[in-house]
């Protein structure tokens, strides 16, 4: 099957660099909505059978004009939430974003026993997106579109995908309205097929971020 997860549109933490992964959190921002509009047309001619999306308002807000258009319900489920804060939930500050990114790039390394201090730690996190995961194979539709959070479409892409490791997730984000799209079943495995509108290679070969280092990394919650 084909999951097409999709990131938010902006929200005004996004504007401020603020981590913020409470629920149910802030809506959109002007040009959020405008992107949230933009992917009707973004995935024109892309079959899709279901919309599911988390339970943060900024999801429900990007998925409206798609479900719209393509007179679907979408579905909430808790588990495709963004990787919680936890002890620097609202915070902006250099060392508060190192701390989350750094924490990301753990697990994404393969150390899912780290803990995001005063939340979740990588196996509890992926767990949870495996479980809405599970439920849509078990639905048997072919075409899924899952509207999350830019850290927790990274971390599980290079946790559960053959083809996208910490190297690439460490020099790519995903940004607002961003599209990846990852084919195959739990059983047999998933690919990512397209990233932000790219090949693996084209995307590998395009890095958005020279300087590896979490603190320059681009907030994407």
């Amino acid at each position: 099957m084909r999951l097409i997860l999709i990131r938010h549109g902006q929200t005004p933490a996004n504007v401020k660099g603020i981590l913020e992964s409470s629920v149910p959190g802030p809506g959109l921002t002007d040009l959020g909505t405008q992107q949230a509009q933009q992917l009707v047309g973004a995935l024109d001619g892309q079959p899709l059978d279901a919309i599911f999306v988390s339970s943060m308002v900024r999801t429900h807000l990007t998925a409206a004009p798609l479900a719209a258009a393509r007179g679907l319900t979408p579905t909430e489920r808790a588990g495709l939430r963004e990787i919680s804060a936890g002890d620097v939930e609202g915070l902006a500050d250099h060392a508060s974003i190192h701390q989350y990114v750094s924490t990301l790039f753990e697990w994404c390394g393969g150390d899912l026993d780290v803990r995001m201090p005063g939340a979740q730690d990588g196996h509890e996190v992926l767990a949870r997106f495996d479980e809405v995961v599970a439920e849509v194979e078990a639905l048997g539709l072919d075409d899924v579109a899952l509207i999350s959070h830019g850290a927790m479409i990274r971390a599980w892409c290079a946790m559960r995908t053959s083809n996208i490791d910490l190297d690439f997730v460490t020099d790519h984000y995903v940004v607002n309205t961003g599209i990846v799209v990852v084919e195959g079943s739990s059983a047999a495995g998933w690919e990512v097929t397209s990233w932000l509108g790219e090949s693996v290679s084209e995307a590998a070969a395009m890095s958005v971020v020279s300087d590896h280092s979490p603190a320059s990394e681009p907030l994407d919650e």
